[in-house]
């Protein structure tokens, strides 16, 4: 038994919020160039930003309308995501109620309209099914409503449940510091403009421990290492794959990998295998000759784990190597 699980980062594909900034072809081809990798694989999964929604206003306020960070999609342009492969979607990030819970709800329905399942609202989650193989799917971050990564004994009882009662469980979070100078794992608690942003190291092995048998971070808007762990993979952030306007995308931070994991039937990594894109504005995600996403991913994973129990060939093969025991860091918590 094999299954292949593709998995990309932050995903708009334009915003009619404040002002129009849809793409000339209406998002069609946006994403053209990657969906024959995404569509191979048995599963596809992605970060969505923002909202799905036709209309309505805001659910926080822009002191400057010229730089809101807002979000928000036409309902239309679910099935561009599902006609280039993707089967699960995470709605867990500090985007997805732009428009308010209601802006979430336009989201899953839009979503559940074109076949794509999704996780991300508190006590959502999602079961597919292939080939008699039963995966859930869980989506944490740090933000309001959201399944919440930073309450991690809550976070770790869930996956242990869904690990008792499915066969595969892959796990995806929100969360880390962001900007280009964080590529690097702190391994402790990390926060960005004062807000508690999570241990994602901790998370993301006591995941494991408690059941997950495939980890995808996103947040930080650049890639970060990845590691095998206890059989597992965890990918630390995948950076962003497909943002058209509003999200920068100058330097590394246009930089992301499309991580396709091969699990066998009990939910351990296999192989893997890093397709290497680029955001060149105006086009979508293109295929980065040049693999700068796998170069970053695999001199990140190095440096930070110094043994992460992977090999990383040239071509973006990755396949488990003999690692030692991990010893588990401490969870500081801050005094109130």
């Amino acid at each position: 038994m094999r299954i292949s699980i593709a998995a990309v980062g932050d995903m708009m594909l334009g915003t009619d919020y404040p002002e129009n900034h849809l793409p000339d072809d209406d998002g069609v081809g946006f994403l053209a160039d990657v969906t024959p990798i995404l569509s191979a694989a048995d599963l596809a999964i992605g970060n969505l930003e923002g909202v799905l929604i036709d209309g309505g206003q805001p659910g926080k306020k822009c002191g400057n309308p010229a730089a809101c960070y807002l979000f928000r999609s036409p309902t239309r342009y679910a099935k561009h995501y599902r006609n280039a492969g993707f089967d699960l979607m995470s709605l867990a990030n500090n985007h997805a109620r732009d428009f308010g819970e209601e802006g979430r709800s336009s989201s899953m329905t839009a979503l559940d309209t074109v076949g794509i399942l999704s996780s991300g609202r508190e006590g959502h989650f999602s079961i597919i099914l292939r080939a008699d193989t039963s995966i859930a799917y869980l989506a944490y971050a740090v933000t309001k409503d959201s399944n919440v990564l930073l309450d991690y004994e809550l976070a770790f009882a869930n996956i242990e449940l869904h690990a008792a009662e499915h066969d595969i469980v892959v796990v995806s979070f929100h969360g880390g510091a962001e900007g280009a100078d964080v590529t690097h794992l702190p391994f402790a608690e990390e926060e960005y403009y004062g807000e508690p942003r999570g241990d994602v190291v901790w998370f993301a092995r006591g995941a494991v421990d408690a059941g997950a048998d495939l980890v995808i971070g996103h947040g930080p808007h650049v890639v970060r290492g990845i590691e095998r762990y206890k059989d597992r993979l965890i990918a630390y952030s995948l950076g962003n794959f497909a943002t058209y306007y509003g999200i920068s995308v100058a330097g590394i931070k246009g930089v992301a990998p499309i991580l396709t994991t091969t699990l066998d039937g009990d939910g351990r990594f296999v192989e893997g295998l890093i397709t290497s894109t680029v955001q060149l504005r105006p086009a979508g995600p293109s295929i980065d000759e040049k693999q700068r996403a796998l170069n970053l991913i695999r001199g990140l994973s190095i440096d930070d784990f110094a043994t992460p129990g992977l090999n990383f060939s040239k071509d973006g093969i990755i396949t488990p190597v003999e690692r030692p025991p991990v010893e588990p860091h401490p969870l500081v918590v801050t005094p109130d």
